[in-house]
């Protein structure tokens, strides 16, 4: 069967335009969404021209045209290069004075300290700049702050160790930003600061040699969309052009091949959830390429310490590798990760990857057992609410280490803002925030900041961090609620469940994944395509692991094919599918292809369930 003719419900003479109201007339979904075709009537003139003028099949029109994807842009989408998005390091600014700062450095074999981040991109950061100096003769010290008893970015007492330990640089990556009294703090002590990093800037920055960030208010690269792990390889450019001119490479020695480092890119771009737009594109296109080859020891032995065979795509990046190079930051040692990707020892990286491993089972067993409390806790706070715009929920018993995980579930579960407090029992707070689309969180845990009511905060618009005294606790919750009110309300008004077509299990052929691949990859900005199964009978329903739902699904022509739905087994979805015996179901998620066992195969990952309704 043609790719093209897979879709269901589309006419003979080709596929039929959408009507822009609700996908199978779906209002009120088993997760609250009401579905809607990804493709409008706006942009299905455009699938139709990019069918045409790049002689592709429609269906891979009308998902390029559904992610805005622009007529003459289609050859740069479906082929991303380095070399043609590549932009001029140049373009963001004090990138030059930052590399001429850290070519000194390389020349000179200074002593010099990496301060990072203790996420995946911070760690990725960190290697990379490891990585780089390594190259020319230069082994920086890398420091990651423990994420339990110093929190995030660069403190006084570290910067006072780095000195003391005879650091004359620091390079600070996915953080820095915010970091003034321990950036005054190391200019008492004579530090140079290179800051690299990519977090929201106010228009007053921290004193610096350099401050890298293109989300700095005076930047105009464009380049805002990068995570700390893409601006870092920028720099690593930049600065490779920089000791070119200065004559470094003339005697012999070898340029890095910086292009060998884009496996960490793109590990940082997924796992930071950035969009896949332009250079990001790129660079996980490439970098899953160079993933492929095993040449980074911690990467390969992550792999194999997760059981994982195949070859890696976003999906293990952000689901399998993520998960665990986090776990040393959550519950272990916050360097872990940093150390895993920059070691080029295979007995070492061995012996990282079955230490984060290990962590991250434990990480995964904390999780549940908070997690069960969040969730009854958000269940009591919107029954006696309904439209309070933000879950805040405190406990001193959790583990600050897990309540960015816990604050995630509970954004998914009850479609609204979430921050989640550990407290330490000694007047203090850490606490997480997730958000949904359409409410900037960021902005309101600065302006908390700004109010006194914080003593340490910041972060993006989907994702923040916070330090609350616990005698502040009740106003920060007042303040939040008050400045989120409205973006919340709006938003989840507005909250659907985006689809791209319908299909029949007979039609997830290994042919159509293939086809649907040629858009990817797929990730924050770029979705996977989204599928519903309409009016299909769920067979063999049990759960598994985790609380996961796994089942069979078999269409109206009797053909199956495999699904699971994560985390679903006490959730409305979850509960659909095990209770759906002698009816049908819509059932809506996206294809993946299973290795598992030696044997290839295409199965289901369930986003929502719907009952049909008459139409």
């Amino acid at each position: 069967m043609a790719a093209t003719a897979t879709l269901l419900d589309f006419g003979a003479d080709g596929l039929d335009l959408p009507d822009d109201g609700p996908f199978l007339g779906i209002t009120q979904s088993h997760r609250g969404y009401r579905w809607a075709e990804r493709l409008t009537t706006d942009t299905a003139g455009t699938a139709q021209a990019i069918s045409q003028r790049h002689n592709l099949p429609e269906l891979l029109g009308r998902v390029l045209a559904a992610r805005d994807v622009a007529l003459d842009t289609v050859d740069t989408v479906l082929n991303p290069s380095i070399k043609a998005l590549m932009p001029d390091p140049s373009s963001v600014r004090d990138m030059d004075i930052a590399a001429a700062r850290l070519a000194d450095a390389l020349l000179s074999k200074e002593t010099f300290a990496v301060f990072g981040d203790y996420d995946v991109d911070g760690a990725c950061a960190s290697a990379l700049m490891a990585r780089f100096s390594a190259h020319h003769g230069v082994t920086p010290r890398i420091y990651i702050p423990d994420r339990l008893y110093e929190g995030y970015g660069p403190n006084p007492d570290a910067i006072d160790l780095l000195a003391d330990e005879g650091a004359t640089l620091i390079v600070t990556v996915d953080c820095g930003t915010t970091s003034f009294t321990p950036l005054e703090r190391a200019k008492e002590r004579g530090l140079d600061v290179v800051i690299c990093d990519h977090h929201q800037a106010d228009e007053t920055l921290p004193h610096a040699v350099a401050v890298v960030n293109p989300n700095r208010l005076d930047d105009l690269s464009g380049l805002g969309h990068l995570c700390a792990g893409g601006v870092v390889f920028l720099l690593l450019v930049a600065t490779t052009r920089e000791l070119r001119r200065r004559g470094a490479y003339a005697n012999g020695t070898p340029e890095p091949d910086l292009l060998s480092l884009l496996d960490l890119v793109a590990l940082s771009t997924v796992c930071d959830v950035v969009p896949l737009h332009g250079l990001n594109r790129a660079y996980v296109t490439k970098g899953l390429e160079v993933m492929k080859r095993r040449a980074n020891a911690g990467l390969c032995a992550l792999f194999d310490a997760a059981g994982l065979s195949q070859e890696p795509t976003t999906y293990h990046l952000g689901f399998v590798l993520g998960p665990r190079i986090n776990a040393g930051g959550r519950i272990g040692d916050s360097g872990l990760g940093a150390d895993l990707l920059a070691t080029t020892d295979e007995t070492r990286a061995a012996k990282i990857a079955e230490t984060l491993d290990r962590l991250n089972r434990e990480r995964r067993a904390l999780e549940t057992e908070m997690l069960e409390a969040a969730m009854a806790m958000g269940e009591a706070r919107v029954a006696a609410d309904p439209d309070c715009p933000i879950l805040v929920l405190s406990s001193d018993t959790w583990h600050k280490g897990i309540v960015g995980l816990v604050a995630s579930r509970l954004t998914d579960r009850f479609r609204r803002p979430s921050c989640v407090i550990a407290r330490d029992g000694k007047g203090e707070g850490t606490g997480s925030l997730r958000s949904i689309a359409g409410v900037d969180i960021g902005s309101a845990v600065r302006q908390a900041v700004a109010d006194g009511l914080l003593a340490k905060g910041g972060g993006h618009a989907m994702a923040a961090g916070l330090t609350v005294r616990d005698d502040d606790a009740g106003a920060l919750e007042t303040a939040l609620v008050a400045a989120l009110k409205s973006e919340t309300t709006s938003a989840r008004a507005a909250m659907s469940l985006d689809i791209d077509g319908a299909l029949i299990p007979s039609a997830a052929t290994h042919e159509f994944f293939a086809l649907l691949e040629r858009a990817g990859p797929y990730g924050q900005g770029n979705p996977q395509p989204r599928f519903v199964f309409p009016n299909h009978r769920v067979k063999f329903a049990k759960v598994v692991g985790d609380g996961h739902v796994r089942c069979a699904l078999e269409g109206p022509d009797g053909s199956r094919i495999d699904a699971i739905a994560f985390r679903a087994a006490n959730q409305p979805m979850g509960e659909a599918l095990l209770t759906t015996a002698g009816r049908s179901l819509h059932i809506a998620g996206t294809l993946k292809r299973d290795t598992w066992g030696g044997r290839e195969k295409i199965e289901v990952f369930v986003d929502d369930t719907a009952d049909p309704v008459a139409r």
